[in-house]
């Protein structure tokens, strides 16, 4: 077992102080107060809650980075172009209907590369982490991508775009094109734990449009440092702020690539 950096040590210890709450309240989902963000899409107390805690923590163990937030925390990078980049409820969805299912993420951007990442299920007790060039670990064991070298052997994750969201007829098409040419696919909403099981070897490729950088910041540096691929979807660079992702094993990429080169059909007004 390798020994966790000190600076993996300050993201864990938030993440955990964090769960704590996440966890009492989950078991209390009757009771959140829950104010509408957007459609089909919530911000709960729990959430605020969560994220009050991590940037307190993060701060305590290293004052002088910049962070980011998913519920608007903002403060720049230091003069080394340093920066957490933190969902303090990936799944908020999943939380508010019961569903067992969500994560805290922390990434910590340096000069726009991710340089260290958490992803923590509380639920599970499972917690993911990595370090650039010191591999990815789940509770500090050593995690490889799949060998899986055939789509049809292969089990797929991806995110489906929700109410208020562009992107269905793409959605539909790519979804089409694959479907039928894999073991499965599944949807559980959590971008960073798609990408940390993508890591784990537990799905064999991943595909999103639409992510922001909080979604998958830490989930990129874990299927990197476990052996996988990361791209935007149609082969090139990955946005952090932004676009769209596809992760997956060595043996898979380039097939996904192709196999996700769809157009949407045309709207009724073309």
């Amino acid at each position: 077992m390798a020994p966790r950096s000190p600076l993996i040590n300050v993201m864990v210890r938030a993440a955990h102080k964090a769960a704590r709450g996440l966890k009492r309240d989950f078991g209390e989902i009757e009771h959140l107060q829950v104010s509408k963000k957007g459609p089909a899409d919530f911000v709960s107390t729990a959430d605020l809650q969560a994220d009050r805690i991590l940037r307190e923590e993060l701060t305590k163990g290293r004052p002088e980075f910049g962070i980011l937030s998913e519920e608007g925390s903002l403060r720049e990078p230091d003069a080394e172009g340093r920066r957490w980049i933190v969902d303090p409820l990936d799944g908020t969805t999943n939380f508010l209907h019961g569903l067992p299912h969500f994560a805290i993420s922390i990434g910590l951007e340096q000069r726009g590369a991710i340089v260290a990442a958490v992803v923590y299920d509380p639920i599970k007790d499972e917690l993911f982490h990595a370090e650039r060039g010191g591999g990815a670990f789940l509770n500090d064991r050593r995690l490889r991508v799949s060998a899986r070298s055939r789509l049809e052997e292969s089990l797929l994750a991806t995110g489906m775009p929700f109410k208020g969201k562009e992107g269905s007829p793409l959605f539909l098409s790519e979804l089409t094109e694959v479907i039928d040419k894999v073991a499965g696919v599944r949807r559980w909403g959590v971008a960073s734990l798609d990408l940390a099981y993508v890591a784990a070897g537990r799905y064999d490729a991943y595909w999103e449009r639409g992510l922001a950088s909080w979604d998958i910041a830490a989930g990129i540096l874990l299927v990197r440092e476990a052996g996988g691929y990361i791209s935007a979807i149609d082969g090139r660079d990955v946005i952090l702020d932004g676009g769209s992702i596809l992760a997956s094993n060595s043996e898979l990429h380039s097939d996904m690539v192709r196999l996700l080169k769809v157009k949407a059909p045309a709207s009724k007004a073309d």
